[in-house]
């Protein structure tokens, strides 16, 4: 049985298939058929949106996880230092044995 998930990830795959091919033969192959059909100048503009278009488009999705990289370092908190977290420790260790002594003691004295 076929899941949804798979179902969508051939549809993708099929998508990005043909957009890829149609590609392909629009930036490579319509030159010389719009040659022999005498509007070699429109071929000129479409092959440079051809390459325009995706240029674009990558400029700005690294700009975008640029930004938003640059906007989770400036809303996110400082981490604590070092030292803190080894003081924590220390004293999170000092309570676990103190509970351990008094927990420890209890039983002798019953």
């Amino acid at each position: 049985m076929v899941s949804k998930d798979q179902t969508l990830g051939a549809l993708i795959f099929i998508v990005c298939l043909v957009v890829a091919v149609l590609y392909f033969i629009a930036l490579f192959f319509t030159g010389p058929v719009l040659n022999w059909l005498g509007a070699s100048q429109l071929f000129e503009g479409v092959r440079y949106w051809l390459v325009a278009i995706p240029v674009f488009i990558a400029l700005i999705a690294i700009l975008a996880i640029g930004a938003w990289i640059g906007w989770t370092m400036a809303t996110t908190p400082p981490p604590k230092p070092i030292e803190e977290f080894e003081l924590e420790k220390e004293s999170e260790e000092s309570e676990e044995s103190s509970k351990e002594e008094s927990s420890t003691t209890e039983e002798e004295e019953q």
